[in-house]
């Protein structure tokens, strides 16, 4: 049998996630959140009479073969990471809602990051339509208004689509707006919609059932005798039951005093299902049930739950029960980070936000030594501590507490693109500053020529204009001409004031003592840093610190000395 599509909605911040689904479900959890902004993950299940009667004719009840839709609304992609199940998104299918007239956010870029993550294929649904300013509403689909529609409308709105466009190419993603797509495996639909009128709703839940039917049907296969297979979406309290697991149950069938092995930090949790509610169809009621077959959104009560985080894998254990118990950990160890070797350490609140947080730092080549859900202990603190490298005296945490104060540098917000800037941040920082303590001591290379025409005086110490050619001439650096020491910078004036080092391009008056000009020294001489052998050695591990030019100084200082010594700096 074919179970329920399950389809998640994902993207910016109020740009209209939860308005979409309260349309198609006819409810009105929008206005219900504080600020109109979703504060918990909800899941709805649409009855295929629901989808047919807002399709508007466009979908046909008797060549329909999947029951169902279960739309799951997210406050964050944070929670759109919970629905995970190894090998990819529990998600079959994500709607990315974007303000047409805003266009891409950060919450965009890092939705779609995470869809191509999760392999997760994915439409977009372009809100807001009726905002476009001269753009006139009226009953029906989108295809019948657009054409209603004066011309500057329709090339205001081709323009926004188009932005739209341009934007997923950067992610090498091809697009089109729905009716022109050629094919759907090679680019992704754009449904102009409004949540408020209902404008391309029907084309948006067309496009979602005929991508489901012509090319999920093999995903959305299950047997419905197999044991269950499900993930937490959820823990919550609730008044007289105690720990309640809301979770989706997307393969096989659970059933009453079943028993189940879910993940667990350590160790996998056995326990047994005391009772099962199920969630009836567009309400967010619950009714007691004996069973429940896949796809389903449920709360199970179970004993021993007080451990189980969000993202948690479920698998029914009637037997085989040491076999499945492997089976599921090793699920949570695959995303789980402990090593010895060195690197940051990483929390989260679910095993999904901590598997997303993990593949975005990896982008950013940071190193990890240890990765976990729960708050940040004592034990993590004094990990980060224990770091030999500044770089690695950091926890990056998603939407956890901090149990201890600590003088520990710590990231702690409840939006992962959030965490990773801030993160990028603190590295360039801190790299400018260990940059600046690691070069303090070391003679950087430098070029400088002495100009024509610009004796100050001759000795006692020679004064003379100066133009630096490459990097940075510094008050008291070493100067050496053919290999050989011959002077130092005594004193630096620019524009009649002294300084204290000048850079590249800058013409200015320098002092050289214990060198006569016409002797040791003529204009037109080109001078170099004076850097011996174990600084260079220093300036080689340190290179990612130099300018391109300070490079440049320093290949050309090399060649002077390989002159005399061939394996000088080898």
């Amino acid at each position: 049998m074919l179970r329920s599509l399950i389809c998640t909605f994902v993207g910016h911040v109020d740009h209209g996630k939860t308005s979409i689904a309260d349309y198609i479900r006819e409810t009105s959890v929008a206005k219900r959140e504080p600020g109109q902004i979703t504060q918990h993950i909800s899941a709805s299940k649409i009855p295929l009479a629901t989808i047919v009667k807002l399709s508007q004719g466009l979908i046909d009840l008797k060549k329909l073969r999947i029951n169902s839709l279960i739309f799951l609304d997210t406050p964050g992609h944070a929670s759109f990471t919970n629905l995970r199940k190894r090998g990819g998104s529990l998600a079959d299918v994500a709607v990315l809602v974007v303000d047409v007239n805003e266009g891409f956010k950060p919450q965009t870029e890092e939705a779609i990051e995470i869809l191509k993550k999760f392999k997760t294929p994915f439409i977009i649904a372009a809100n807001k339509i009726d905002l476009i300013s001269g753009y006139r509403s009226s009953k029906g689909n989108f295809i019948g208004n657009i054409s209603k529609q004066h011309d500057l409308v329709k090339q205001a709105l081709e323009e926004k689509i188009y932005k739209i466009v341009a934007k997923l190419s950067v992610f090498n993603l091809n697009s089109e707006r729905f009716d022109r797509v050629d094919d759907y495996t090679k680019q992704i639909a754009i449904v102009p919609v409004s949540a408020k009128t209902g404008e391309g709703i029907s084309e948006l839940l067309m496009v979602l059932v005929g991508l489901a039917q012509k090319y999920l049907e093999k995903k959305l296969e299950i047997d419905e005798k197999s044991s269950g297979q499900a993930t937490v979406l959820e823990v919550i309290q609730e008044k007289g039951k105690g720990t309640i697991l809301e979770v989706i149950l997307y393969n096989g069938t659970i059933k009453e005093k079943d028993s189940v092995v879910i993940g667990g930090i350590d160790q996998a949790i056995v326990t047994k299902v005391k009772a099962i509610y199920q969630q009836q169809p567009l309400r967010a009621k619950y009714e007691l049930v004996r069973d429940a077959t896949a796809a389903d959104v449920l709360r199970i009560s179970c004993t021993e739950v007080e451990n189980i985080y969000a993202g948690m894998p479920i698998k029914v254990a009637n037997k085989d029960l040491e076999k499945i118990k492997k089976e599921v950990q090793s699920e949570v160890e695959e995303v789980l980070i402990e090593t010895d070797k060195e690197g940051i350490i990483v929390k989260a609140d679910s095993l999904g936000t901590l598997e997303a947080l993990i593949s975005l730092l990896k982008e950013k080549n940071a190193k990890i030594k240890r990765a976990s859900i729960g708050n940040i202990t004592k034990k993590d603190i004094s990990e980060a501590k224990a770091e030999k490298k500044e770089l690695n005296k950091i926890i990056l945490a998603f939407n956890v507490k901090q149990l201890e104060k600590s003088d520990i540098k710590v990231i702690n917000h409840d939006i992962i693109y959030k965490i990773i800037d801030d993160y990028v941040d603190y590295v360039n920082s801190l790299e400018k500053e260990i940059e600046g303590k690691e070069l303090k001591n070391v003679s950087l290379p430098c070029k400088i020529l002495l100009l024509e025409g610009f004796i100050f005086r001759q000795s006692n110490p020679a004064v003379l204009g100066v133009e630096v050619l490459g990097g940075k001439l510094k008050v008291g650096m070493k100067l050496m001409k053919d290999g050989k020491k011959i002077t130092e910078a005594k004193s630096i004036q620019l524009d009649g004031e002294n300084t204290n080092e000048v850079d590249k391009g800058k013409q200015v008056a320098v002092a050289f003592p214990n060198v006569m000009v016409g002797r040791q020294i003529n204009t037109g001489d080109v001078l170099y840093s004076l850097i011996n052998e174990e600084e260079f050695k220093k300036l080689k591990i340190l290179k990612k610190y130099l300018s391109k030019d300070e490079i440049e100084v320093l290949k050309e200082i090399i060649e002077i000395y390989r002159k005399e010594n061939p394996l000088w700096g080898i």
